[in-house]
């Protein structure tokens, strides 16, 4: 007969550490699988398509070698519009993401509430009235931006998510009017470089707004991401925050930075439709309903890389802006939100 020793007392702080740990390991286990997703994007848009560029002539190039036809095509087009997709789909992820957690709302994201619109139309109205372009442009979308979202937030006030998302979707709808207004009267000059802020697209663009952009990337990311600490708290409503010690100035702080991400990536490459919407929910069903910071700014990097891929290469002949094929792809998740009853507040 084998004596059996009496098992250990179960401390409470085992157990809390205990249940903390499959949640963390799923987490990192989301974000492995996101980021391989998204390597392989990369690869695919950035070696894949018409022309095929060998992985020995892509570091030969990056070396220095001059490969007629693959040098140009490889630092002129693919491989920056690659990492601005990168780069555009992490600010609008991480943005939609920050929108919809605090706002405790999914269809509270920038491009929703009118912070993009607020941007096109003000780059708009710089390009057709002031006539401007260059980096003064960049910065009316910027001013266009912030400009709106504080407009909606002080309409809205500090009376919960649902009255800011209505007059967020009232101004987007002023400020569509005002860009199809400006549209009218732009000349055939302008007019092209219009569209681009209507749709939002990769091409044309160049290695300084890559350097600009990714400059500010690196300030505002890790600035988020230390202000989101108390995102799960603010999760619970205004309210239980304030009672657990989360101020309302934090709140306008994350929002704040979450505008200033969509500006820039407005600034950098338009209005791309739905990335910021959709990016939130699909990185919160793939961490089984948990708000996840880092993999929502993935989810919107992968949309934007494989979006402009699908856009350059799916119609021979065709090359459509990227906004195009993420709209097209957004709109039924927007509706399927609205069929599904999840549109609400969490």
């Amino acid at each position: 007969m084998s004596i059996t020793a009496p098992a250990e007392p179960t401390r409470p702080v085992d157990v809390v550490r205990k249940a903390r740990r499959g949640p963390r390991r799923h987490h990192a286990y989301v974000v492995g699988v996101l980021a391989a997703l998204l390597f392989g994007a990369f690869v695919a848009r950035v070696l894949l398509g018409n022309y095929i560029i060998t992985v020995p002539d892509f570091f030969r190039i990056l070396g220095g070698a001059e490969i007629p036809g693959a040098t140009f095509l490889l630092m002129s087009e693919k491989l920056p519009r690659a990492i601005l997709g990168v780069l555009v789909g992490v600010a609008f992820g991480a943005a939609g993401a920050v929108f919809q957690g605090t706002l405790r709302n999914p269809l509270a994201s920038p491009d929703i509430v009118g912070v993009s619109l607020g941007a096109s139309a003000s780059a708009v109205f710089a390009i057709v009235v002031l006539d401007m372009e260059g980096l003064a442009l960049s910065i009316a979308a910027i001013v266009g931006a912030i400009a709106i979202a504080v407009a909606v937030r002080l309409v809205a006030g500090s009376d919960g998510s649902y009255r800011l998302v209505l007059v967020g979707v009232t101004a987007a709808a002023a400020m569509t009017a005002v860009v199809h207004y400006l549209f009218t009267r732009a000349n055939e000059f302008d007019a092209l470089l219009v569209l681009r802020w209507l749709t939002g697209a990769l091409n044309g663009v160049t290695w300084p707004t890559i350097w600009i952009l990714l400059g500010f990337l690196v300030v505002l990311v890790p600035a988020l991401i230390w202000t989101a600490r108390s995102a799960q708290i603010l999760q619970l409503g205004p309210d239980v925050a304030t009672g657990l010690g989360v101020s309302r100035r934090r709140t306008d702080l994350l929002l704040l930075l979450a505008v200033l991400l969509t500006a820039l990536g407005v600034a950098a490459a338009g209005p791309v439709a739905f990335v910021a919407f959709v990016a939130g929910p699909i990185s919160r069903a793939l961490n089984g309903g948990r708000t996840t910071l880092v993999g929502a700014a993935l989810v919107g990097a992968i949309v934007m890389v494989a979006g402009d891929y699908i856009a350059d290469y799916a119609v021979p002949g065709v090359s459509f802006p990227v906004g195009v094929v993420t709209g097209a792809f957004g709109a039924p998740f927007l509706l399927w939100l609205l069929a599904a009853g999840r549109a609400g507040r969490r």
